[in-house]
């Protein structure tokens, strides 16, 4: 595909929109610089609860200043791996504290940091420390170290792990001193000082009892350390002048990170921020949201994964302003809501869809009065302009709605939300206008990882449903002749990391980025997303799904003539199946089916077989990627029938029981390897 030049377009008011006035676009700022707050001629906002995750019933804390020593400690003891400027450092980290140290610790440090989503294949994550050619890995606990071991042979870069939640000196035990591991080379490894890390395998075959020793034979010895313990290195090696080197030697240009995310094939692609490309998008989109104050007076729950650009530039904006920030998950999202009472929650359409279908949902449970009740708030929702303070009878009604109904929807946020953000998928405009309505103010936004996170948003004052807002400072928006949206701005990424092919597809030589996505700019400067001209498309988790190698996959069988992945903005993946007729009859009639009944495929054997095919298709995809439901048709002219019925719980057969993909191959009978399968579900 060649490149579409928009420097040759014309431009109008209707195909072009600046960044907001709002605001401003910061630049030459690094990320741990972030710490010391937005303005660097201030003293920093120190904030006691700057840093909170839920352990052992109840919320551990650390402050401003905590995190900034952690930090800083981090950078120093990782010099003792002997690590070289712009080194790679894998993260396989949940949400928490130590993923905020470890992230700015490792760039304090020089390093490029990679952090892997921890709901990938294992064979995808192999992948990536390949590429990568990393030489350290931090993972949280003991348990990702597990899931891992039997396959770090195949990085031979690997040299050290760091597990995070660990103590120092836990993995020490001398009374394994002297004996023989279990290392290629046949030869023991030289004893431990006392504060020195381990190697393996003992940490895992001796010293933790609970954790059975893995038979794996490893080609060069790792060492394992806790986060702890590399702490108290640069602890011992701490000054104020040791900080300053560590500041001086970084420069907002230098490459930050590398963040994996899908492509058009099974494999994903890593794309390359730099420190002020993320830094800056932080500061541009936070200094746009009006009359944002620094300090504690605001709390962030933050439950989608650091390990995506969406969450992790919230976080550095959130550290930026002296907020509150409180790790939470999805399974804990509900309870944590009600506890912390946010002022501001950063989610994804899902969450949203699914608390509107439990209030709808309600509906059938409640007494005749109640029922008539919830049903006239709900339609009072739909008339309801954010931008507009409801006027006369509307005005009247409003009110008696939120005494009798909309004050307990907002309880279930926690009382006290100021803006709900969604991103990463399309949100639509009814469940805008029905949370607002309610005094929950539900802003969409748009952005990729390509772009650093955030390009437009909607925002107090200005939001209007079905868009996705306004450019943030800094941004340049251009649509192609065929609506493509174009990007330019000081976020638009490096490129794709050893893919020079991806990069010059993707970037035009004077820098702007084709987005993938089609859209559409109003008067106003407003943007519309209106479809998608890639290949990938969003569920409404946010996930990315890659419809090519899915049906590549089902069109090699001569059973299939047509496969159709469907999804997009959807909770799942799904496909639509035309089948082979001529090479399923033969079939069907040595089974000794009745090919002349009227939808004769159906049959759970025919419907078996085409499970099989999809079970081979999912193997090796992330859970979230891969086919839950499918459908036989007899033409693909009834496809819009055939995806309401996937989605509307029409009859349709359910693609699979585990939803990593697990199952059998059609004919081989050969399962779908573990190392193939998700790391984690979701």
């Amino acid at each position: 595909m060649s490149c579409i030049q928009p420097t040759n377009m014309a431009i109008t008011g209707s195909t072009q929109a600046n960044g907001s006035d709002i605001g401003e676009s910061v630049l030459n700022r690094t990320l741990p610089a972030l710490i010391d707050g937005v303005d660097l001629t201030a003293p920093a906002t120190d904030n006691d609860r700057a840093l909170n995750q839920w352990r052992q019933g109840k919320w551990q804390s650390i402050s401003t200043a905590e995190l900034r020593q952690a930090v800083q400690e981090l950078a120093l003891g990782l010099e003792k791996f002997g690590l070289n400027q712009g080194d790679r450092v894998a993260l396989m980290m949940h949400n928490d504290i130590n993923f905020a140290i470890a992230d700015l610790g490792t760039l304090l440090a020089g390093l490029v940091n990679v952090p892997i989503d921890l709901t990938q294949t294992i064979e995808n994550i192999l992948f990536i420390l390949q590429q990568v050619d990393t030489p350290l890995l931090v993972v949280s606990n003991q348990d990702l170290l597990d899931q891992m071991l039997p396959y770090l042979w195949e990085v031979p870069s690997l040299k050290a792990v760091i597990v995070a939640d660990m103590q120092a000196g836990e993995p020490i035990d001398l009374s394994l001193q002297g004996q023989e591991t279990a290392t290629l080379s046949g030869e023991p490894p030289p004893t431990p000082a006392p504060d020195a890390c381990l190697q393996l395998p003992h940490l895992l075959c001796d010293a933790h009892p609970q954790h059975p020793c893995p038979p794996v034979l490893l080609p060069q010895p790792l060492r394992v350390c806790a986060l702890a313990e590399v702490r108290r290195w640069g602890q011992q090696q701490w000054t104020s002048q040791a900080i300053q080197v560590l500041h001086q030697a970084l420069s907002p240009q230098d490459l930050a990170t590398i963040i994996y995310i899908a492509s058009d094939t099974k494999r994903p692609k890593g794309v390359m921020l730099t420190h002020q490309n993320m830094s800056a998008n932080a500061l541009a989109a936070f200094s746009s949201y009006p009359n944002l104050q620094t300090g504690p007076g605001e709390t962030l729950l933050l439950f989608l994964p650091l390990t995506h650009i969406f969450a992790r530039v919230f976080l550095y904006g959130h550290l930026a302003w002296g907020h509150s920030i409180y790790f939470s998950d999805p399974n804990h999202l509900v309870k944590h809501l009600r506890r912390i009472q946010p002022t501001f929650l950063v989610t994804v359409p899902r969450l949203l869809e699914k608390v509107h279908e439990r209030i709808v949902d309600q509906c059938h449970h409640l007494s005749r009065f109640d029922r008539q009740v919830l049903r006239w708030a709900i339609r009072l929702t739909r008339q309801f302009d954010p931008n507009q303070p409801p006027q006369g009878l509307y005005r009247w009604q409003m009110q008696l709605a939120d005494r009798l109904v909309f004050a307990k929807w907002r309880q279930v946020f926690g009382g006290q939300l100021k803006a709900c953000i969604s991103g990463g998928a399309a949100l639509s405009s009814h469940l805008v206008q029905f949370f607002s309505a309610a005094g929950i103010p539900v802003y969409q936004g748009y952005g990729l990882t390509e772009t650093s996170g955030v390009l437009c948003y909607n925002r107090p004052g200005h939001n209007r449903p079905g868009t996705v807002g306004l450019p943030i400072p800094g941004v340049e928006l251009r649509l192609a002749p065929d609506q493509e949206i174009l990007v330019r701005a000081p976020f638009v990424m490096q490129g794709y990391y050893r893919d020079a092919a991806a990069t010059e597809k993707a970037l035009t030589p004077d820098r702007w980025l084709h987005t993938g996505d089609l859209g559409a700019i109003d008067a106003d400067g407003f943007l519309t997303i209106t479809g998608v001209k890639k290949s990938l498309f969003k569920l409404c988790t946010g996930k990315y799904v890659s419809p090519r190698p899915l049906e590549a996959d089902l069109v090699a069988s001569p059973l299939v003539a047509q496969a159709i992945t469907v999804g997009a903005n959807r909770k799942f993946c799904a496909m639509v199946i035309v089948p082979q007729f001529e090479a399923l009859q033969p079939l069907a009639q040595d089974w000794g089916l009745d090919t002349t009944e009227q939808n004769w495929w159906h049959h759970p054997r025919i419907m078996a077989r085409y499970q099989g095919l999809i079970d081979g298709a999912n193997c090796h995809l992330p859970y979230w990627a891969t086919v839950r439901k499918f459908v036989l048709i007899e033409r693909s002219e009834n496809l819009a029938a055939a995806v309401e019925g996937l989605y509307g719980g029409g009859g349709e057969r359910d693609g699979g029981g585990e939803r990593d993909g697990g199952g059998e191959r059609d004919g081989g009978g050969e399962s779908c390897p573990v190392y193939a399968r998700s790391l984690m579900g979701g």
